[in-house]
């Protein structure tokens, strides 16, 4: 089961995207955070005026997960990328068709142009991005146009060169006009190769020129046109910002790194579909070999694309693996196209692949944790317990409980923990036979008698078998008998054991005024024992197990007798008619009210049947009056 403080304790302190599901594992919502833990946090804190949507999200959440990225605006693409693929149910922002912008070169044309766009296409054009900001993308092209003199217009060049007049921006010398034939297309194509510079990366020249433009606009008190210099750089300065998260090249491919340890490591697969990062998934690798990161790359990679129904174009690994060759082309073969698998060594991809690893390092690191506070919770605390009561050694824990209302129905309740964790495979019910009224000292003698009695004799048959006493039900043994109770209860399991020639020892889990755990009994002493400790906390769970397993069969056989009392009565009105009763009339008082007709109409019943039914209860109306 999820445990949501624990898995609270383990979110990083970097930005990151975080999905939250459902108990059917449907995504809920998809969000984005600069800081995943004081983010993710805050959906579990009491938070009046949130709003309701939120506040029913929140009662639907059965786990959560998270991506780390390297900045913000990694986390922004990807949140986008996740909405567009899942559409899930809380989001309400990116679910349209929009979606973040690009800017887009149209070097296939002959005279390019610099366009805002919103969807990336496989055309001849190249496109940068997205971005985060549509103003800033825009401020940016109108910058670009400018600076190197690019056209804006829509004419298809060079069919219409000389058609029309030249515009307004070539009189105002924002434009060669290609439209005219005044600058011819190697010249004109060297502005814009200035332009596809800069959208690479080369940003610092223009970030200077505008810098120096608006502290000297400062300096001769323009503040106007400063502003306007400022308003400039910081779009500049936006659009400049590197993310991985999405390709502009558009293809399938799927990122692949690992993290080890001693024994175990974890794969963390990033899949990009069109260009875009939609998805992540980790698997755990066992029985590893030490430094051997390749091999266990190459295994991963041949069981996992085994049976994998898709196949991407390409494979982004973090190591060379042997037989690259061979495994492409098994990979091809199953694909029915070629498969490529790489390693890169510098810039965006390089960066995705590392971005993978750090992932999986995350995860691995959090696993050790949980599991180091499993072992707390559940070894550490069972040898707390036998430090407490002298013994050397723990392993198997038996405890018991009755319960009943009034003496009616008595049963009793073994539950079974093992290493500190519950077995349930190994829990009995025991319904008293041999006593009738409130006495909770004699139902537990019986219980106990009847529980080591099993065992002797299962043991004894499957010695005259020669089978292992592992066949048994009750052959195993307890290291320690836990009784819900102090004195009383402690001695009569003592008695009986004594009555059957075992040793075992016995401690009773004592309960203060309030019905809360306060120590233990045993050996005539009771012993204290820290509240806040993990082994504290296991007696608790133990005792809690044992009373919630004796009331789920207490009431269980009593629903099951008040059920027989009114209708097992009836003749002809065996278990299928009656489940067929309660089913389509949901109560003993619909059933009495009914006609014949009604009965009849069941397919479980015939006339004859439902007239008894009916019969029957007009009899107990006039016997009650």
């Amino acid at each position: 089961m999820f445990n949501f403080e624990e898995e609270l304790k383990k979110l990083p302190k970097e930005p990151g995207v975080y999905i939250m599901r459902d108990d059917k594992d449907v995504i809920l919502y998809v969000g984005k955070a600069v800081n995943l833990h004081n983010r993710v946090r805050s959906y579990f804190r009491e938070n009046i005026g949130r709003g309701p949507m939120i506040d029913k999200m929140v009662s639907l959440i059965a786990r959560f997960e998270y991506i780390v990225t390297d900045s913000e605006l990694e986390a922004l693409v990807l949140e986008n990328n996740l909405i567009k693929e899942n559409s899930p149910k809380y989001n309400t922002l990116l679910k349209d068709d929009k979606t973040y912008p690009y800017i887009k070169v149209t070097v296939g044309e002959e005279f390019p142009r610099i366009l805002f766009s919103r969807v990336m296409k496989k055309d001849k054009s190249r496109y940068f991005g997205p971005y985060t900001s549509a103003g800033a993308v825009k401020d940016t092209i109108e910058l670009l146009n400018k600076l190197y003199c690019l056209r804006t217009c829509n004419r298809s060049l060079p069919r219409d060169i000389g058609l029309e007049r030249p515009c307004l921006n070539y009189h105002i010398k924002q434009c060669l006009a290609p439209c005219q034939g005044y600058v011819n297309k190697e010249q004109y194509r060297e502005q814009v190769s200035q332009a596809l510079e800069f959208l690479n990366g080369n940003y610092n020249l223009i970030l200077k020129d505008l810098e120096s433009k608006m502290k000297a606009a400062a300096e001769e008190l323009d503040f106007e046109a400063a502003a306007g210099y400022r308003d400039l750089y910081n779009s500049v300065k936006q659009v400049s910002q590197k993310q991985k998260i999405t390709d502009s090249v558009g293809e399938d491919k799927d990122i692949l790194a690992l993290y080890q340890d001693e024994t175990e490591a974890v794969v963390q697969v990033f899949f990009v579909r069109d260009g875009k990062l939609i998805g992540r998934e980790h698997y755990y690798m066992t029985h590893v070999s030490e430094g051997d990161k390749a091999g266990i790359l190459e295994n991963f990679v041949k069981q996992f694309y085994a049976g994998t129904p898709f196949i991407p174009r390409e494979l982004m690994l973090q190591y060379e693996i042997g037989d690259r060759e061979l495994i492409e082309k098994w990979l091809s073969g199953r694909k029915g196209g070629r498969v490529h698998i790489r390693v890169p060594k510098i810039g965006s991809k390089e960066k995705l692949v590392e971005l993978a690893a750090q992932n999986a390092k995350h995860i691995l690191d959090q696993d050790r944790e949980r599991l180091k506070r499993e072992e707390g919770r559940t070894i550490g605390a069972v040898k707390e317990i036998a430090d407490v009561l002298g013994l050397s050694r723990i392993e198997r824990m038996e405890a018991f409980d009755i319960s009943n209302i009034n003496g009616f129905e008595n049963v009793g309740s073994m539950i079974v923990f093992e290493k500190g964790k519950p077995k349930p495979s190994d829990y009995r019910k025991f319904r008293i036979r041999t006593v009738t009224g409130p006495d909770d000292y004699a139902c537990m003698r019986e219980v106990l008698t009847r529980r080591f009695r099993h065992g002797i004799e299962e043991s004894r048959e499957l010695e005259e078998k020669e089978l292992e006493r592992e066949y048994g039900s009750f052959t195993k043994f307890p290291d320690l008998l836990m009784m819900d109770g102090g004195r009383g209860q402690v001695n009569i399991a003592l008695s009986v054991l004594e009555e059957l020639g075992i040793s075992i020892p016995v401690c009773g889990m004592v309960k203060d005024d309030n019905h809360r755990t306060r120590g233990l009994y045993f050996n005539n002493i009771e012993l204290p024992i820290d509240t806040r400790s993990e082994g504290f906390k296991l007696i608790t769970r133990i005792q809690d197990e044992a009373h919630r397993f004796a009331i789920e069969y207490h009431r269980s056989l009593r629903s099951k007798t008040q059920v027989k009392s009114v209708l097992d009565d009836i003749p002809g009105v065996g278990p299928a008619r009656r489940k067929a009763l309660m089913r389509s009339f949901k109560s003993i008082e619909e059933i009495r009210q009914a006609s014949v007709e009604e009965l009849a109409a069941l397919p479980e019943l015939n006339r004859r049947a439902a007239e008894e039914i009916y019969g029957y209860f007009r009899k107990k109306e006039e016997r009650e009056t």
